[in-house]
């Protein structure tokens, strides 16, 4: 009898201690995760710039063509983290018509407003992104055009002034480019600024800019996963 007893206590401590393991498991707070579509967008997002480049075979190949819905989707969830990131250098004001120029100058073309976003940061960020910026070798604008350059591509250099039309001239220029690089978008930009120590520093500039707007652009999606989560 007392044997049976036993057994039976040892019974009922094993099942409150499991017991005790799921409630404590449960208590376990779960972070919030961005969802798969959004995994998706982000990564095209990431590889926008990995177009023409040869990765190594062990490499994971990123995902360049999405659907038109979903590439849409993408281009408008890159507008508040490009607006969040341009208000820190300037007005609220000014960092949200930036973020437009850049959804629609770029809008059926090969460019996301990411791309756009990232040189006006590397180009002009340090100096409030201000239209009338000037660089000692006379590039002028946002986007900082040469004069020369600026009228290859049928504007005058006082139309750089203008960042509508500096944004026209910076994605024509960056066709150019992308033509001069052989569809390599990373070389591209690069060239975009030059050739030689300058241009490596201010891509390297201008990849840190690039990263803070898609943390911004993920941050962005994890909030909102947690607004409809509850």
């Amino acid at each position: 009898m007392k044997r049976k007893i036993v057994l039976l206590v040892a019974v009922l401590m094993m099942t409150a201690s499991c017991d005790q393991s799921h409630l404590q498991q449960a208590q376990v707070p779960v972070t919030p995760s961005v969802s798969e579509s959004d995994r998706a967008l982000l990564t095209w997002a990431e590889g926008s710039e990995k177009q023409g480049e040869k990765s190594p075979a062990s490499a994971p190949a990123v995902q360049m063509d999405l659907p038109k819905a979903a590439e849409l989707d993408g281009r408008k969830k890159l507008v508040p983290a490009i607006y969040a990131t341009f208000a820190r250098r300037t007005t609220p004001a000014r960092a949200k018509w930036l973020a437009e120029i850049c959804y629609e100058k770029t809008e059926g073309t090969k460019f996301t407003p990411l791309d756009l976003a990232e040189i006006a940061l590397a180009e002009t960020g340090g100096h409030k992104l201000s239209s009338r910026a000037v660089s000692p070798k006379g590039a002028l604008g946002v986007w900082q055009l040469m004069p020369e350059r600026a009228e290859s591509h049928g504007y005058t250099p006082q139309d750089m002034w203008d960042d509508e039309k500096c944004a026209e001239a910076a994605v024509k220029e960056l066709y150019e480019k992308l033509d001069m690089a052989k569809g390599n978008m990373a070389r591209a930009k690069r060239l975009y600024c030059g050739t030689g120590p300058a241009a490596r520093a201010y891509d390297k500039i201008r990849k840190r800019f690039r990263t803070e707007i898609l943390r911004e652009m993920q941050r962005g999606m994890l909030m909102q996963q947690v607004a409809v989560n509850g």
